[in-house]
């Protein structure tokens, strides 16, 4: 059935395209809408810390240091104090003892130390109501660590 009788003596033939101007059209509209909407969508806006920049601490902090043995010692990290050897059952009450309301408390360890060990002194001392605290690390790297 190629081709289709009028009332004429005319033949018509039947085309075999798509006519895609309405597709056009559909896809311009959504591009339209597309580039209206998309200025309105604000990303969740949040500042990512950055390697190499840390806080000022304002004042001294008191500093736990575990050595590779696991043997505690602290002290306020201020010019001329030494580290005091204390037992880990007697670690938070001299800690507190020479604590202020601002002063923070850092956890130096050695990188030997177990995880276990580091994780059970802050989890006493954060126990006891000492909140600002931290962990000590070395900022320049594990290659000029080593070097003596």
């Amino acid at each position: 059935m190629p081709s289709i009788r009028n009332s004429g003596n005319r033949t018509r033939r039947l085309k075999n395209e798509i006519n895609v101007v309405p597709y056009i059209d559909v896809m311009l509209v959504l591009l339209v809408i597309f580039m209206v909407t998309a200025p309105m969508i604000t990303p969740g806006v949040i500042e990512l810390p950055s390697v190499g920049r840390a806080s000022d601490v304002p004042v001294k902090p008191v500093e736990v240091q575990v050595d590779e043995s696991g043997a505690i010692s602290f002290r306020l990290r201020d010019s001329g104090n030494e580290f005091e050897s204390v037992s880990a059952d007697d670690l938070v009450p001299r800690v507190q003892a020479i604590l202020t309301t601002d002063t923070p408390v850092v956890i130096s360890a050695d990188g030997r130390v177990p995880y276990e060990t580091v994780m059970k002194i802050m989890d006493d001392l954060r126990s006891s109501g000492i909140t600002r605290l931290g962990l000590l690390v070395d900022q320049h790297g594990g290659a000029q660590a080593d070097q003596p």
